[in-house]
């Protein structure tokens, strides 16, 4: 299914969960001289305008990265985060939202390198477009099924890595693809970090996907979420979104309970916005 385009939802508050950890992941990582690879499976078009097209549609940034973007208020621990948008809107004004490969390419240290996977066509295009911007060997992209795709980059040649699966879920296959990807994964690269962002939605198939998440053979994992609002009545529509880490640094879970409880509460849009957090040692 190739109708997902992930500019109609730019910046939102899906997007400050899933940048904001994914970004205190590699710092992490980054704490040792060894090299690390980030992966994205599903990469997107890698920057995303927001005054125009697809993003102005919705305007779902008004409730994400916009609230925080002259928050005075910010936690030390989100600047970073920050500074990755800030980085692509360097007059200060807000114009672009940065995707997860570019999230990732400001924080990887210089001799990373970053594989990544983008099947639609067009988002493809783009990506491809903004990766020659960046110039450099270290970024290299694919027009490929990511849950295949990392299938031949793993382990990976320093055997360390960040690896990023955040399929749209418009697939109901998506679901069961995305543990199934991982218990391959870990079978190929058991000690590699694994971090999948999914929606908070009112649907069997999604709610199940923590619980076959947790059954994994990993290490350890962390399992946090970030609820905005009150689910909808009818049933329809996300009302928050959640990140399970495998395998996550040691230092991310203090991180989470000391930002979770502002971030809950700087993007709230009723008084069902909350957020869960859990870690555990197997």
């Amino acid at each position: 299914m190739l109708s997902y385009r992930h500019a109609f939802h730019a910046g939102n508050h899906a997007d400050v969960l899933k940048h904001f950890v994914e970004i205190e992941i590699i710092r992490h990582l980054a704490q040792k001289p060894t090299p690390f690879w980030y992966i994205d499976t599903h990469a997107g078009a890698g920057v995303y305008a927001l005054e125009e097209g697809y993003a102005t549609r919705n305007a779902e940034h008004l409730g994400g990265i916009s609230r925080l973007w002259n928050n005075p208020d910010l936690p030390a621990a989100l600047q970073p985060y920050l500074d990755s948008v800030r980085a692509v809107n360097p007059d200060g004004q807000l114009r672009l939202y940065p995707g997860s490969p570019w999230c990732a390419e400001q924080a990887l240290p210089r001799e990373g390198k970053l594989r990544l996977f983008e099947l639609h066509p067009s988002d493809f295009a783009l990506l491809e477009t903004n990766c020659a911007e960046l110039g450099g060997r270290r970024v290299k992209a694919a027009r490929q099924d990511g849950f295949e795709g990392i299938k031949a980059m793993l382990p990976p040649p320093p055997r360390r890595a960040l690896t990023l699966i955040d399929p749209p879920y418009e697939d109901k296959r998506d679901y069961q693809r995305v543990p199934q990807a991982l218990q391959e994964c870990l079978k190929r690269f058991a000690t590699g970090v694994y971090a999948v962002w999914y929606p908070l939605l009112q649907r069997k198939d999604m709610q199940e996907l923590p619980a076959a998440l947790k059954k994994l053979p990993a290490k350890s994992w962390l399992n946090v979420t970030l609820t905005v609002q009150k689910p909808s009545a009818d049933g329809f529509g996300m009302h928050g979104s959640g990140m399970f880490i495998l395998n996550p640094p040691w230092t991310l879970a203090s991180t989470l309970e000391d930002v979770m409880p502002w971030l809950a509460d700087a993007l709230k849009l009723d008084n069902g916005a909350g957020y869960t957090l859990e870690h555990h040692e197997n």
